[in-house]
């Protein structure tokens, strides 16, 4: 019952805020290239949908989010149990990450692009880049909170590296683990549309350019959300694996995710 109302109000809050949006554009007279009503920007995502424009690109930026996810994440993960199981790893590397991560990704898109090309390669890599640093964190930090007295047990009972790491470290890890999987779906829904807006020939981002150019406020909003749609879509996956695979401590996932 408190799911239900819970959406239920959620519904109400977003029916109340629509209805307010059309019926206060029509009443202020605001012209639709600066804020169309929710049904023009209804119709033209319709439109879009059923024309097969619309989910070209989205297909075009889809695939460059999950690849550019799965890639930021893979190296994410493995850096980070480097960094975290071995001190001469994290000397050499780690002041570099940092270093990396500190530049705006935004400045090093052009780069990018002009060394990967306008193509499909350029935005994975400026997704896998926006995914990968809040991952490799979360990874480190997950690996590092084990208490002591754990680490005592499994030496004391001659455990080997890979053994404390895959019985203890491993799965204290995983909530932490999980919440920056979260947090780099989202982020990879960001680094492809970056990525897009430098240089592209199709995608989400690409089309948000061209109706811009053209005026087409209307356009530019469907894609926008159809970029909520997807981000929204994406998250709640990982959580629902998070919670498949961290069963023991799903209250812990949810605190660290928030």
């Amino acid at each position: 019952m408190r799911r239900a109302r819970r959406i239920f109000l959620t519904l109400a809050v977003l029916a109340a805020a629509l209805l307010s949006w059309e019926f206060g554009v029509g009443f202020f007279k605001i012209p639709a290239f600066l804020l169309p009503p929710p049904s023009r920007i209804l119709f033209r995502l319709y439109d879009g949908l059923a024309g097969g424009s619309l989910l070209e690109h989205t297909s075009v930026t889809l695939q460059e989010i999950l690849v550019g996810y799965v890639l930021g994440c893979s190296i994410g993960i493995g850096l980070g149990v480097l960094i975290s199981q071995f001190r001469l790893v994290e000397d050499l590397l780690y002041p570099y990450v940092i270093a990396l991560n500190s530049v705006p990704k935004v400045a090093t898109a052009p780069l990018v692009v002009i060394w990967f090309g306008y193509g499909f390669e350029s935005k994975i890599v400026i997704a896998s880049l926006v995914a990968f640093f809040p991952l490799l964190v979360n990874v480190i930090l997950g690996l590092r909170s084990v208490e002591r007295d754990q680490l005592a047990l499994m030496r004391s009972l001659t455990a080997s590296r890979w053994q404390t790491f895959r019985m203890v470290q491993l799965p204290n890890a995983l909530p932490a683990i999980f919440a920056g999987l979260e947090v780099a779906i989202v982020l990879s829904v960001v680094g492809a549309i970056v990525g897009e807006f430098v240089g592209a020939k199709a995608g989400l981002g690409y089309f948000i350019l061209f109706s811009n150019a053209i005026v087409d406020t209307p356009g530019m909003f469907a894609a926008f959300i159809i970029l909520a749609v997807i981000g929204s879509i994406l998250n709640q996956i990982v959580k629902a694996v998070g919670r498949r695979v961290v069963f023991w401590r799903k209250q812990d996932l949810v605190v660290s995710a928030s």
